[in-house]
Order: structure tokens, then C-alpha cells, then sequence
């Protein structure tokens, strides 16, 4: 099957189209024929140095796929060959997502949303499924409730809009001035323009702010926090900053997660959640799709063609 592989550790040049050997599904596993994949932050992070992740013999990135089902292994009731499917397998192991064939734990998928191309279903995984295990099932969003999300027009960022305002929060999105259109449209109440405000001069009396920035982003969310506020921060465990008593600080880790990605498929159903797809290349430009997504400017998602 062609796949693009990482060559070394480096720069997007590394990645490089090949022939690899197409994997077989196991116990409990099913094979997807991969129609497209979506490119995330952590495909160029890990990239960069191969860290983090538990790398199989060959290093084949991506872990967003929506695709078709082309078989399955003993065990598997819940999904039959011709089923469309999608989702984040085996993160943070090696899923190998930029190939024209996938090997899942068949309960790590879902069914691919209808109304969705498998462009669209591609986009949704990862993030979709970091901001909603960010909001709903660490910091439980409540209806009413003021929710901060910082990058509210990036992958994480416009999912996170829509996710709090499904559970009827009232939502302040930062984002530059170029991308406030965007964010509003997705259905955020107040948008700030980061560069041209301090965030915690223009915002206050927030109960959940989500950051993916970490840094120093993290430790100026606090301000902003009233008592009883949840800070939920994503880059890493280092960028959670020390809570003064009363508001709470925590880390989340994306996990695959089959009950998660079908509530955001019932999202999309109802019209309350749309993945941006900003950008769409075929799976031999994944160089270029890197190059792209390291600039830090892409709203929404990049996605990769496959079959």
C-alpha cells in the first residue's frame, strides 16, 4: 500500500511517499481503506523529534481517518466490511494514518456522520474529541455558564466554540481580527482581537477558560477565572500553572474514545457542529500540508486525501 513515511527526524522534507506492507487486522481489530486523513499539530510536533510517541518498525504518521471498512478480525460484531467509519485510533501509539489502509480496535471507531463527506469526518477526530473531552468531561460546561477559548478559530478552537455553546454556555473566543467572522459564525457570543487587547483587560468573571497555547497564556487565563473556574490546558503537563484556592487547574490528553466521537456525530446531525476545512491536499503533498500547519495561520483543519 502507498504510504508516507518519515525518513528521519527533521523537517516536513522528511516526509516521503513509499510501498509499504499493508497490515492485516487482528483480534477485536478491523482494516479500513483509509479515504482521507486529518493533519494535526501533534503529527508535525512528533515529526520534529519523534518524541512522545510509541513508534512502530516503520514511522507512518496521522491519526484522524475516515474511511471505508475492508474487513474484520475475529471478535468484531459491531462493524461489517462496506461500513463507513471514523476516528482516532491507538493515540499515542503509532496509528499510521497517512496510508491508504488502517488497522483499529474496532471499538476506538464510529460511524462516519451522514451528512459528512469523508473530508469533513477526517477533520473531526483529534480535536473534536480534545475539546470535547476538555469541556464536557473534564470541566462538565454547564448551561449559562462563561466560557474562554483561546485559538477559537484552530483545529481545537473552533470545535470547542461550538461544543460550549451545544451545552448552552455563553462563549468568548480570542482570535485575530482577520478570523472574528469565523469564530462568530461558529456561534461565539464575544470575540477579542489578542493582539490588539490584553485578553484579561477585555474579559472577566469567566467560569471555564480552555487554553491550547500553554505558556504564558496559561498563567494570565487564571485572572480571569471567578471562583470555582476551571483553567483546562492542553499542550502539556508543564504549562499547567499553580491555582490559587478556589479555581481549578488541569491538563487533558486526548484518548480514543468511541462514546465521545458519537456524541459529536450526533452534533453534527442536529446542525450544532461543522468542521472548517481550510485546506485540502492529496496524501503526497504531506510535506507541504506540515509546511502549512507550522506557520500557525490555518483556520479549522488541513486534511489529506487518500483514496
Amino acid at each position: 500500500m502507498r504510504a508516507v513515511v518519515v525518513e528521519q527526524w527533521g523537517g516536513p522534507e522528511t516526509l516521503v511517499e513509499r510501498e509499504i506492507e499493508r497490515p492485516a487486522p487482528g483480534l477485536n481489530e478491523v482494516l479500513v481503506r483509509v479515504h482521507a486523513a486529518g493533519v494535526n499539530p501533534v503529527d508535525w510536533k512528533t515529526r520534529a523529534s519523534g518524541a512522545l510517541i510509541e513508534w512502530g518498525e516503520v514511522p507512518v504518521l496521522g491519526w484522524d481517518v475516515s474511511g471505508t471498512v475492508e474487513a474484520v478480525g475475529p471478535g468484531v460484531t459491531v462493524f461489517r466490511p462496506g461500513d463507513e467509519v471514523y476516528g482516532m485510533p491507538l493515540f499515542p501509539r503509532q496509528a499510521g494514518g497517512y496510508a491508504e489502509y488502517v488497522v483499529a480496535p474496532a471499538r476506538q471507531l464510529a460511524p462516519k456522520p451522514r451528512s459528512l463527506t469523508h473530508v469533513e469526518a477526517a477533520a473531526l477526530p483529534l480535536a473534536a474529541l480534545t475539546a470535547w473531552q476538555a469541556l464536557v468531561d473534564t470541566a462538565d460546561v454547564r448551561p449559562g455558564e462563561r466560557v474562554l477559548v483561546h485559538a477559537a478559530a484552530g483545529g481545537v478552537g473552533h470545535f470547542a466554540v461550538q461544543i460550549a455553546k451545544a451545552r448552552g454556555a455563553y462563549v468568548i473566543g480570542t482570535a485575530s481580527a482577520a478570523k472574528h467572522d469565523l469564530v462568530r459564525s461558529l456561534g461565539a457570543d464575544e470575540v477579542v482581537d489578542y493582539r490588539a487587547v490584553r485578553f484579561e483587560d477585555a474579559v472577566s468573571d469567566v467560569d471555564v477558560v480552555l487554553d491550547g497555547l500553554g505558556g504564558e497564556t496559561a498563567r494570565r487565563s487564571l485572572a480571569v477565572l471567578r471562583p470555582g473556574g476551571r483553567l483546562v490546558t492542553l499542550p502539556g503537563p508543564d504549562d499547567v500553572p499553580a491555582a490559587p484556592q478556589g479555581v481549578r487547574a488541569e491538563w487533558v490528553l486526548v484518548e480514543p474514545d468511541q462514546l465521545g466521537l458519537r456524541e459529536i456525530a450526533a452534533l453534527v446531525e442536529r446542525g450544532e457542529l461543522r468542521p472548517v476545512v481550510e485546506t485540502v491536499l492529496p496524501l503526497a503533498d504531506a510535506a507541504k500540508a506540515h509546511a502549512l500547519g507550522e506557520q500557525g495561520r490555518t483556520a479549522g483543519k488541513i486534511v489529506l486525501t487518500v483514496a
